[in-house]
């Protein structure tokens, strides 16, 4: 298997175009040419996360954070310790792999991750993302609409929440007059034609549009095939921020916080007391996620858990919402499970490719007791 048979799976899952603009993910090192021996997951890649992959043979680092996040503008390896840690993964020829924003908004990824950790049940997105998807209207002769159908569905078009291959058609007839210039598949030039069609209507995210329309354009019979594109401001269903669940019972405060320690193998959370006394309905956000306070509020959420939380956002948590700020590494690092199962499920046996997760803590923040 190589690197790029895994991160084509991975990026149907979590794509890189689901990332937020400003992002860096996806293949930073390497070639995805590159046979894989074994991989290591990490939060993040410094000089340990390296060597553990070194000592266990893994040739391919998948990483939450990225390694390369701002653009290099110098490569000191005798000043710069991350020019020198890239020097390093080069010589060893490792590939390196990062999903950050995109695996934060993908189903099932950090947030998701996150609430199961906790023991939440009927778990949805907090705030679904918007005005990441298209309609794409395309005519098609009758013979040929099941073709270009597939080559649609084959390049991301007609994705509903778990379901694939969603789309309308209806009968109609077309019309066209095909100048001198012209190769018309049907009929003749300078001649106006009547043609049976189908109009093939289907839902398509953002990122995967160019392709969409790139399949349209290779299967279709006509010299010019005649499509519309709208944009929609449906709520995506499958990407978003955050989740929100429920426990199984409700708990007083002080039981769900000693629950939150012992789920995510804490000793120490920071918090503000909400209005009510018992804990049922749980909103979530993996890492840095104290903007989405009012959204976790206003979907009647008794606890907010997250990370990162400014100190006069305690100020207007309190009395409304138990607001938690269980740590950005702590929140985040179950994530890596999920990816495990992903790869595992992906990876055949007799391929004998193990995925390791790092034994070690990339957590900068340390805790002192006096």
């Amino acid at each position: 298997m190589t690197v790029g048979d895994l991160t084509k799976y991975l990026e149907d899952w979590a794509p890189p175009g689901a990332a937020w603009e400003k992002d860096n993910v996806g293949l930073q090192i390497g070639s995805g040419r590159q046979k894989i021996k074994n991989i290591l997951l990490a939060l993040e890649l410094d000089e340990e996360v390296l060597q553990e992959a070194l000592q266990k043979n893994c040739n391919l680092i998948f990483t939450h954070h990225p390694l390369i996040f701002n653009p290099i503008k110098r490569f000191d390896t005798e000043n710069d310790p991350k020019a020198k840690l890239i020097q390093r993964i080069f010589k060893n020829d490792i590939a390196v792999y990062s999903a950050h924003t995109n695996l934060d908004y993908t189903k099932d990824g950090v947030s998701f991750t996150l609430a199961r950790a906790i023991k939440l049940r009927n778990i949805n997105f907090l705030e679904n993302e918007e005005g990441n998807q298209f309609k794409v209207v395309v005519f098609i002769p009758v013979d040929s609409a099941d073709k270009v159908a597939e080559s649609v569905f084959s390049a991301g078009g007609g994705i509903i929440g778990e379901y694939s291959n969603c789309s309308f058609k209806i009968n109609g007839e077309g019309t066209f007059k095909g100048s001198e210039k012209s190769n018309p598949t049907l009929g003749k030039k300078n001649r106006f034609e009547k043609v049976n069609e189908v109009r093939l209507e289907f839902i398509v995210n953002s990122w995967s549009l160019n392709n969409v329309i790139s399949a349209i354009k290779k299967s279709h019979p006509y010299e010019e095939p005649a499509y519309d594109i709208y944009p929609l401001k449906n709520k995506n269903v499958n990407y978003g921020m955050g989740a929100v669940g429920e426990l199984v019972k409700e708990m007083s405060e002080k039981d769900f916080l000693t629950h939150v320690c012992r789920s995510l193998r804490i000793k120490t959370i920071k918090y503000c007391t909400g209005k009510n006394k018992k804990i049922r309905k749980v909103a979530v956000c993996g890492g840095a996620g104290s903007d989405l306070l009012d959204k976790a509020a206003g979907c009647g959420a008794d606890a907010f858990v997250t990370a990162d939380i400014k100190y006069h956002t305690y100020h207007d948590a309190t009395g409304k919402i138990l607001l938690i700020d269980a740590g950005h590494y702590e929140t985040e690092i179950p994530s890596l499970d999920a990816v495990k199962q992903k790869m595992e499920k992906f990876i055949r046996p007799e391929m004998k490719i193990k995925v390791l997760k790092y034994t070690g803590n990339t957590n900068p923040a340390k805790f002192f007791k006096l």
